[in-house]
Parts: C-alpha cells; structure tokens; sequence
C-alpha cells in the first residue's frame, strides 16, 4: 500500500523515479586474430617501485550525447593514473592516447609489465607495437574475469561512485573537463587510500624519494 500511496502521489507531483540503465556499451571485444598473451600479473596487484607494473582498462561514461569512453594507465605501486584519455570510440587510438601520455610522463624503463584484458584494442598490432618499442612487456586476463584486472575495476566504481553518478552531463566535452580534475585534482593528488596508509598517490609517491 506504500508503494501505491508513493506512486500516486509522485505521479501528481509529475515525479517519476530514475531508472537504472539498461543497455551498457560492450568495451571489450576479444573475438580477433592477434595474438593473446598469457597472465603473467596473475591478479598481484603489489609493485616495489613506481613504473613497474601498469594496469589498463576502458570504461564509459554516459552522457546526453551518447557515451563518452574513458581509458586508464594505473601503476601499481601507488594507484595513480599516470595515462588517460577520452573518444567517442573504441578504436585502438583511444587506448594508445592514454598509454603514449602514461610513456611521457613517466619515462618508463625496460621490464615494465603492461596488463590489459584481451580486448582488439590491446592486442592489434599498432598498440603492440608500441609496447615492444619501449620494452614494455605483455600480460592479459583470462576470458571474462573482471578480478584479473581487479585494482583497475576498483578505480573505475570509485569514478563512477564518487562523481559520474552523481550528475548529469549535457555533452562529451562536458564530462570530459569533469573528469579532468577529478583524477588529475583529487584522485591523483588528494584521495586518500587505505592500501597506502592513507596517503594519496602523489604523496606515496613523494614519500620515496
């Protein structure tokens, strides 16, 4: 009888309650013919120093434009976001944008291991190419599990938690300037993270110099 009582009453108020979406985007197509590399992180999510174990993923964030898609570099050791970038595609571009400025900014050296799922956009040949440009070597999930790229889906429910789902962009580029500062602003610099002792990324980071 509550529910009733709710819904006529939201009904004359002209309320209606969000809905949960129901059709998500497919980010992950590993039905290709290149080549799949083995899991070497095998879900140890522990690294000794910076730059020498990098997580990737792709995830989407929706807007009233249609859906904006998000790729990640996140190094192990601190949990920060050392590469991102943002497309209205899927294409392999969009994933080498967030590697090559993760590259630039780090200057990663060799024995780097790289772990994605097993999805075109990693494996084709112009994303690997780059990885064996710069030594970086190749590990990849198993089919279908989201827990052998468990710290990345992590930093993707916080995104999602802490700011996609609590607005609503009118565009791409809209949610592309909010992104922006909420990893480079207070992901990276300010949220702190019970794996780090409560410390943010930068400042673990700092703490080893």
């Amino acid at each position: 009888m509550r529910t009733r009582r709710l819904t006529s009453l939201m009904h004359k108020a002209g309320l209606r309650a969000n809905r949960p979406v129901r059709f998500v985007p497919q980010t992950t197509d590993s039905n290709h013919p290149h080549r799949v590399f083995d899991n070497r992180l095998d879900r140890d999510f522990s690294a000794q120093r910076p730059n020498r174990r990098w997580v990737c993923d792709i995830t989407y964030v929706p807007t009233d434009e249609g859906w904006l898609y998000l790729a990640g570099v996140m190094d192990l050791y601190s949990r920060k976001i050392v590469g991102w970038a943002v497309a209205d595609h899927l294409r392999a571009d969009l994933c080498l944008d967030a590697l090559n400025q993760a590259i630039r900014t780090r200057m990663p050296g060799p024995g780097l291991l790289h772990h994605s799922d097993r999805g075109v956009q990693y494996a084709c040949q112009q994303y690997q190419k780059q990885l064996r440009l710069m030594k970086i070597e190749c590990s990849m999930s198993r089919v279908g599990n989201c827990y052998d790229n468990a710290a990345m889906e992590s930093f993707w429910g916080t995104l999602k938690t802490e700011h996609v789902y609590r607005r609503r962009f009118t565009s791409r580029e809209e949610a592309k300037r909010s992104i922006f500062p909420w990893i480079e602003g207070w992901y990276n610099r300010r949220r702190r993270h019970s794996a780090l002792g409560y410390v943010s990324p930068e400042i673990f980071e700092a703490a080893l110099n």
